[in-house]
């Protein structure tokens, strides 16, 4: 008597090829999440090839991560629609040729624009990748595919600063820090092929439909909040500056009241009104926005201040920073040991490792002179890495344990959205505190000093955490064990 093929959750035996398609997802999310770490090294030689301002710095990151912000959401409603599958090869096509503009770029405006155009083609790959592995393999399997999805976000976050480093240093062909970009384009032409070939074809749901009008207010709000905060320190404040924030605020308004407008007839919604509702996922949501506005900013600033500032070689630099992912990959395989046990006190935890290294890193920094040793910065860099890894997979499974099971998915994708907006808000401001500090003081002294005032901005931060978590009811430790924890970019 043959023994029955598992089923999964629609009746059909599990796909033969799952494991080698999850191969090719993970080198996806491998090549995305490295992207967003690789560039903070090459900012320096960027800055000096194209002769960029500060604000264009600023752009080319939060850029990125305000374009992958905005699309996530109506991405992961168009691989409903259209086929998971079809979406993920258009996202990875468009993310491969991208990255062959932005490393062809020939100004600083192209480049800015091509990386924005980068992040919506990464924001139309991301949201199939977790949701094609959740419907290819039996639930008993699960598991352990998506611990491999936090085991290739942690080896990307070491991967990156190393790579670019390497690849910069050796100035390929005189190409200087193109090749950052251009090492994705046969990683991305592979995954094409491969995935075309064994990711199994997932039918959409043509009657679904998407929220265009919640889009593009989301959008138009956004942008009137986060222009000024980039470009408003070159312009001296203008009128026009609080203008657009002020008016950023009445799109907000509207956004709500269409949502809500959408929520009473039952039309589909960008972001799901019932879920703000829900007080343990908007705390968690205003946690998350704190959580992620600290790092990306950081890493930006504290590349500018080691090789223009102190004269490092992108690969001292990302030597430097090494420690930081080092500790985030430790942590998250610890994270995977204990489960879903004692969120609260991890995420608690956590934040006051995170608060204790920058106090460590405020103390270093007070100490330079015109001289710095790469070693000074080891200690709070490892502990800072370990504290965010310490805190990242309880908090998110903190939040998700709080949504029942139908909104998984929606859930996922709006807490992914909020995590790269307070990344790019946290470019802003971050990027205007070390730049307005900084002004034409090019001196050591000045670039330790900008650096100084910028780490106040994470106290801050990291310290909302901290006083919102008491706030999160208590929950049953076994409620997110079987919510998948979405991969998580720094």
């Amino acid at each position: 008597m043959a023994v029955p093929h598992e089923m999964t959750e629609d009746d059909t035996p599990p796909d033969p090829r799952r494991w080698v398609a999850l191969a090719v997802l993970l080198l996806a999310g491998f090549v995305n999440l490295m992207d967003v770490t690789i560039v903070n090294v090459a900012l320096p030689s960027l800055q000096r090839n194209l002769q960029a301002s500060s604000s264009d710095i600023e752009w080319i990151v939060a850029g990125y991560v305000l374009a992958f912000a905005l699309f996530l959401l109506p991405s992961g409603r168009l691989g409903d629609i259209i086929g998971r599958k079809m979406m993920f090869l258009g996202g990875i096509s468009g993310f491969t040729l991208l990255s062959a503009m932005c490393g062809m770029a020939p100004s600083i405006e192209w480049l800015v624009a091509a990386r924005v155009l980068q992040g919506i083609s990464a924001a139309v790959m991301m949201p199939q990748v977790l949701a094609i592995a959740q419907v290819t393999f039996p639930r008993h399997e699960r598991g352990l595919a998506f611990s491999l999805f936090g085991l290739n976000s942690g080896l990307a976050a070491m991967a990156g600063p190393l790579i670019g480093g390497l690849l910069i240093s050796a100035d390929i062909a005189g190409l200087d820090w193109r090749p950052i970009f251009l090492v994705n384009v046969p990683i991305g032409i592979f995954a094409v092929v491969a995935g075309a070939v064994l990711i199994p074809n997932i039918k959409g749901n043509k009657a679904l439909e998407i929220d265009w009008i919640g889009m593009g207010l989301a959008g138009i709000a956004v942008f009137l909040l986060i222009f000024p905060l980039v470009e408003g320190r070159q312009y001296g404040w203008p009128v026009w500056a609080y203008a657009m924030m002020g008016a950023a605020l009445f799109v907000v308004l509207l956004f709500y009241f269409w949502e809500r407008g959408r929520e009473r007839t039952g039309k589909a919604e960008l972001l799901p009104m019932h879920l703000m509702r829900n007080r343990n996922f908007a705390i968690g949501v205003l946690m998350t926005m704190a959580l992620f506005s600290g790092m990306p900013s950081f890493f930006m600033v504290f590349a500018l201040f080691l090789q223009t500032g102190f004269g490092f070689t992108p690969l001292e630099s990302g030597l430097t920073t090494m420690p930081m992912p080092i500790g985030l990959f430790l942590a998250s395989i610890l994270a995977g040991i204990l489960g879903a046990r004692g969120l609260k006190v991890r995420v608690a935890t956590g934040m006051v490792l995170v608060l204790s290294a920058y106090l460590i890193l405020r103390a270093v920094l007070g100490g330079i002179g015109d001289e710095i040793n790469h070693w000074w910065f080891a200690p709070p860099l490892l502990m800072m890495g370990f504290g965010m890894g310490t805190t990242i997979a309880p908090l998110f499974q903190s939040i998700l344990s709080a949504v029942p099971g139908r909104d998984a998915g929606s859930a996922s994708g709006t807490l992914q959205s909020f995590q790269q907006l307070g990344g790019a808000c946290g470019v802003a401001i971050a990027g205007e505190m070390f730049f307005s500090r900084l002004g034409d003081n090019l001196t050591h002294q000045g670039f330790t000093a900008a650096l100084l005032h910028e780490t106040t901005y994470q106290l801050i931060a990291f310290s909302i955490v901290l006083v919102l978590l008491p706030l999160q009811r208590r929950l049953p430790a076994t409620a997110s064990a079987a919510k998948p924890v979405p991969m998580v970019e720094l």
